[in-house]
């Protein structure tokens, strides 16, 4: 039991990487972005063929799949994201859903449609056993990493100047603007940082949650689950929904193995039944 519940922590956590960058995006700058999923899928190929196919050690690929999405984030914003922030959210849902049909398309032309397979180093492989629970390495290493990703992004959004001018480019853009705000560099920044963290996610996930060119169709829902349930006001909501969801899924799968992964929907239904704002929003 208590190893199941370790499983589902490292699986919500890595849950809560890949969706918080569309919490940023959706909650703070009122965007909503569907192709996320493929900014994760993205990160998740690079480390794939660093470490596969270059040598390149596991580690090091992870900043450097945060990078080339971050990269990628801000390129696409530029030329085209930032043509949609004044349109409707239909608009916004359209234009990112023909932005993830592209991205499974050209990865699957490219790559192939065959599963990854990403070759971990030797370190985190394995189980330890710790007061006789089974703890995998691997997982362990995703709940400290991102634990420690999710305490930097809630002081970055809530403590920082660079937090309060986001905030405020969204309230209002033409009076951030004109008390000094630059405010299409602050979207730029925060689009690139939430690419950067889903890119990361997919790298962290890569080897856990397998990665073919369907990733971003496969996980768009539980991006959105988590966003719902947790709501955007702040990065903590997401991160508890997020665990909640993993440990949820892990449990409701070996338990009741006839339900598989309807038990996140169930979940879901029963959580919005009684609280329709989700479980950390502010009711307007």
């Amino acid at each position: 039991m208590l190893t199941l519940l370790f499983d589902g922590i490292a699986y919500g956590m890595l849950l809560f990487v890949l969706s918080c960058g569309l919490a940023v995006t959706l909650g703070l700058m009122n965007f909503i972005n569907l192709a996320h999923g493929a900014f994760a899928m993205a990160g998740g190929y690079v480390t794939v063929i660093l470490t596969n196919r270059v040598g390149v050690p596991f580690l090091l690929t992870l900043p450097i799949a945060f990078v080339v999405t971050g990269a990628l984030g801000v390129i696409l914003e530029k030329t085209l994201y930032t043509r949609l922030y004044d349109k409707t959210h239909l608009d916004q849902v359209l234009f990112s859903i023909g932005i993830v049909f592209i991205s499974v398309a050209g990865i699957d032309y490219v790559m192939g449609s065959q599963q990854q397979i990403l070759a971990l180093p030797e370190f985190l492989t394995g189980r330890v056993s710790i007061f006789g629970v089974g703890i995998g390495v691997y997982r362990a290493f995703l709940i400290v990493v991102c634990g420690l990703l999710a305490a930097m992004l809630q002081l970055l959004l809530a403590r920082t100047r660079f937090g309060s001018r986001l905030r405020a480019s969204v309230d209002d853009r033409r009076v951030a603007r004109g008390v000094g705000i630059r405010v299409n560099t602050i979207f730029a920044v925060t689009f690139a940082v939430g690419s950067g963290l889903a890119g990361l996610g997919g790298a962290l996930g890569a080897e856990l949650l397998g990665l073919d060119p369907t990733f971003p169709l496969k996980f768009m829902v539980y991006f959105l689950i988590v966003v719902s349930l947790g709501g955007t006001a702040t990065m903590t909501g997401p991160l508890l929904a997020s665990i909640l969801l993993g440990v949820a899924d892990v449990l409701g799968k070996y338990y009741v193995p006839s339900l598989g992964g309807f038990i996140i929907y169930i979940v879901l239904v029963a959580v919005l039944v009684v609280r329709p704002h989700g479980l950390f929003a502010r009711a307007n």
